[in-house]
């Protein structure tokens, strides 16, 4: 369908057909705007049927002359000249073309777009919202609340203080989210949640690897939060997503305070200007009238509040970075970045024969060991250790570590498996469930037999921060391994997020558990057992091992106590930066004072060290 009107008379420049009639020019010029009823005069002022050549006149608003040169024009023997239409304004009708847009003058964006959204201009726009909204008003003030609680409280330690910063901070991300138009889902729930469980670990626990580990779990956990990723990429990405919005975070907040100046019409800049002058003025007066009286300097110190000069530059960067962990999370929450849009292709996939192959070798040796493992646990243990001649000791410790690293190479041998996998039709999809099926009950099985070795290990030489980590560790892949098969059965599609779930809920197990605690509590148990006790590696531990170390006899308690009494003879930290796991050894201590017994602590404990078969770790965390 053509946009070009059809009527003839409507194109300028054309004559008019011959033998046009004089009704037919006058309703053209009806049609164009002017009279077309009622007696039409001629040049010289009489009344008549108008000629031909005169057919466009009547009440047209013509310009003045126009009359005269049509009657020049008939008199001379000339055609009287076609009439023009007047120029249409630019892009108005539809047979003027548009101005291209780039041809455009550009037009300055007014306070109500400014309000709107802003668009993106980092490097990770693609995978972002085509806009972002303008940090809003609750957002700030959460945002400088976070700021502030970060240079206020976090300087004296770490405890329910971290608890209290990311309250605001969490709150603020709320806010741009829902600005955004963004609606609470239950996984982000889930990440939310379980990161601010993650925090509790550093209020209850005293023991700096939990903490840490607590810390990391808790802020990975708060980015799959704002993000909402669900694949294997969106999750291992989503996780530290929050560090690519620290710049952009930081530019759309200062541009979204710059706007809200804007708007206001120079009252933000008018208040700035008055603090700013009055404080000045309270600062050079204020120290005048107290250097001049004694008296006065003393209230004013009363009411001042006490800033240290010293730690003044750690409470500003604090202080900075509050103030950038807070918007870049806020940011993160207005405009995810949407890493499930990474894809990763899948691999070229092999045929049933060579793909097959290899597991089931690989199976097939998996399943001699296992049969040895169970022929070993129904009584064939001292036999294997003639044959060997290891001691049970080193066996144990030795085996653990082997079996550790397979299995962490078995998950490693399944992820390149899945990406080889035919995938012609249901009956490659059976035979891929079979074989990796096969290979995930036996390495469970490869689990038990490495937890069941450090358990050996453990009940001869006691537990340590390794021995419990590590032991840690191979469980995770123990429940790693179920969910593998599980997604086999029930499909795979929230095994991203299961893994992750699973790391979490280990690290907070982990923590709550107290293992300084657990490690002192089975060295004391050994003790009550065979009398031997490693005082010196006891006496390294956190001052949450303290309720298991007071039910020593003496001398054993004060030795295994007096680092711990040392440490804690400062003075104590503020309510918000104490564990409280330091309270109660505080607690403790103070009722049953640490005994000095000289040098007699150097001599005690090390029957340990004696024992034949012990090895020291070769690694300890602290």
């Amino acid at each position: 369908m053509s946009d070009q009107p059809s009527d003839e008379s409507s194109r300028p420049g054309v004559p008019p057909e011959p033998g046009a009639t004089a009704e037919s020019g006058s309703a053209a010029v009806g049609d164009a705007g002017g009279s077309a009823s009622g007696p039409v005069r001629g040049p010289e002022g009489e009344t008549g049927v108008p000629s031909p050549g005169a057919s466009s006149e009547g009440g047209t608003g013509s310009p003045p002359g126009a009359s005269s040169e049509r009657a020049d024009r008939a008199e001379a023997g000339l055609p009287a000249r076609a009439a023009t239409s007047p120029v249409p304004p630019q892009n108005a009708g539809p047979d003027v073309p548009k101005v291209p847009a780039y041809l455009r003058t550009p037009q300055r964006a007014d306070a109500g777009q400014r309000r709107g959204h802003q668009p993106q201009t980092d490097a990770l726009a693609p995978l972002r919202a085509a806009s972002v909204p303008v940090i809003g008003l609750g957002t700030l003030w959460s945002v400088l609340a976070t700021a502030l609680f970060s240079a206020l409280l976090l300087g004296e330690g770490l405890g329910p203080n971290l608890l209290i910063v990311a309250a605001p901070a969490a709150l603020g991300a709320f806010f741009a989210a829902r600005s955004a138009g963004r609606r609470l889902r239950p996984w982000t729930a889930v990440w939310a949640l379980g990161g601010l469980a993650l925090l509790a670990v550093p209020a209850l626990r005293e023991a700096g690897w939990p903490v840490f580990l607590a810390m990391v779990s808790a802020l990975a956990l708060g980015s799959l939060a704002l993000h909402g990723s669900r694949s294997w990429p969106g999750v291992l990405l989503g996780s530290l997503g929050l560090f690519s919005s620290l710049g952009t975070g930081v530019l759309w907040g200062w541009r979204g305070v710059r706007a809200r100046a804007d708007d206001s019409r120079g009252r933000v800049r008018t208040v700035v200007r008055t603090t700013v002058v009055a404080v000045v003025l309270l600062i050079v007066f204020g120290a005048l009238f107290a250097s001049a009286d004694a008296a006065f300097a003393d209230l004013l110190g009363s009411l001042t509040p006490d800033v240290s000069v010293g730690g003044s530059p750690w409470r500003l960067f604090l202080f900075a970075l509050g103030l950038a962990g807070a918007l870049a999370a806020a940011h993160s929450a207005a405009a995810p970045v949407r890493w499930d849009g990474i894809t990763v292709r899948p691999g070229t996939a092999r045929s049933r024969v060579e793909w097959a192959l290899p597991l089931i070798v690989l199976n097939l040796l998996f399943a001699a060991f296992v049969t040895l493992q169970l022929v070993v646990l129904l009584g064939g243990y001292d036999k294997v250790m003639e044959e060997t001649g290891l001691k049970p000791a080193e066996y144990a410790r030795q085996g653990f570590w082997q079996l550790l690293w397979a299995t962490m190479l078995t998950l490693v041998v399944i992820a390149l498996a899945l990406r080889r996998a035919p995938r012609g039709g249901p009956g490659d999809r059976t035979l891929v469930r079979s074989v990796l099926g096969a290979l995930c009950v036996l390495t469970l099985v490869v689990v038990a037999s490495a937890l069941r070795r450090m358990d050996l290990y453990v009940d001869a030489f006691g537990l340590t921060r390794l021995r419990i980590s590590v032991a840690a560790v191979e469980l995770w892949l123990g429940v790693v391994l179920v969910l593998i098969l599980a997604a086999g059965v029930f499909g795979a599609r929230l095994l991203p997020r299961a893994v992750a779930v699973s790391v979490a809920a280990g690290v907070l197990a982990f923590g709550l558990a107290s293992p300084d605690g657990l490690i002192a509590e089975q060295n004391v148990t050994m003790y009550r057992s065979d009398r031997t006790i490693d005082t010196d590696y006891l006496k390294r531990l956190s001052a949450d091992a303290v309720p298991a170390l007071n039910t020593l006899p003496e001398p054993l308690r004060s030795c295994a106590l007096e680092n711990l009494q040392r440490d804690l003879a400062h003075p104590a930290a503020p309510w918000y930066a104490t564990s409280w796991g330091e309270a109660r050894a505080r607690d403790i201590l103070e009722k049953q004072p640490v005994l000095n017994h000289g040098t007699r602590c150097y001599e005690l404990g090390r029957v340990a060290d004696e024992r034949h078969g012990y090895e020291e770790d070769s690694y300890d965390p602290h």
